[in-house]
C-alpha cells in the first residue's frame, strides 16, 4: 500500500522533471447528472511520441505546431484497443472528446454516455496503456462511482481491475 501512495505522489513531482519510471493515471467518475462515465487519462508526452513512432510510424510532435492533423485519430485508435471499459460483463465503446497537454502530460477525456445506475452490477477495467513498449509500465486507475471508490494498479501481467455492487 506505501508503494502505490508512494506513486500517487511522486506522479505530480514528474510532470515538471524528465520521468524515470513508466507509468499513467486514469480516473473513471460516473457522472449522474449525465448519466455518463466521464474518463481522463493522463500520459507523459514523450511516451506517447514513442508509442506513436513505434507502433503507427508517425513523428507526433505533440503540443507543437508541427502535431500531425492525424494525431487525435491515432491516439483514438490506441486507447480503444488499449483501455476498455466493461459494465456488467459487456464491453462499452466511448467517445474519444478530445486532448490537452499540461506541463509534459497529455491529459485525454473520453466518456461512456447512457450508463443505467440501477442496472450497473459491476464495473471492469482493462488498462494495457504503453506496456507493448515499456516492460515497467504501471497504470493507476482511479473509479469512482455510486459513493465507491477503488485504485487499481494495474501492470502488464495483472491488467484488469473490478468494482462489484
Amino acid at each position: 500500500m506505501k508503494n502505490f501512495f508512494l506513486l500517487f505522489l511522486i506522479v505530480p513531482l514528474l510532470s515538471f522533471n524528465i520521468h524515470k519510471f513508466y507509468v499513467s493515471v486514469t480516473n473513471i467518475t460516473y457522472n449522474e447528472k449525465d448519466e455518463s462515465f466521464q474518463i481522463t487519462s493522463r500520459i507523459f508526452i514523450d511516451d506517447l511520441e514513442a508509442l506513436l513512432l513505434e507502433r503507427y510510424g508517425i513523428k507526433g510532435n505533440l503540443g507543437t505546431d508541427g502535431e500531425p492533423p492525424l494525431v487525435d485519430d491515432y491516439i483514438e485508435k490506441y486507447l480503444n484497443a488499449k483501455l476498455l471499459l466493461t459494465l456488467n460483463g459487456e464491453n462499452k465503446g466511448y467517445t474519444f472528446l478530445g486532448k490537452k497537454y499540461e506541463n509534459d502530460l497529455v491529459i485525454c477525456y473520453l466518456e461512456v454516455e447512457n450508463v443505467d445506475l440501477a442496472a450497473l452490477k459491476s464495473v471492469t477495467v482493462q488498462n494495457e496503456l504503453l506496456t507493448d513498449l515499456y516492460e515497467e509500465q504501471k497504470n493507476l486507475v482511479h473509479l469512482k462511482i455510486k459513493g465507491k471508490k477503488k485504485s487499481f494498479v494495474l501492470i502488464k501481467e495483472n491488467n484488469k481491475g473490478m468494482l462489484n455492487f
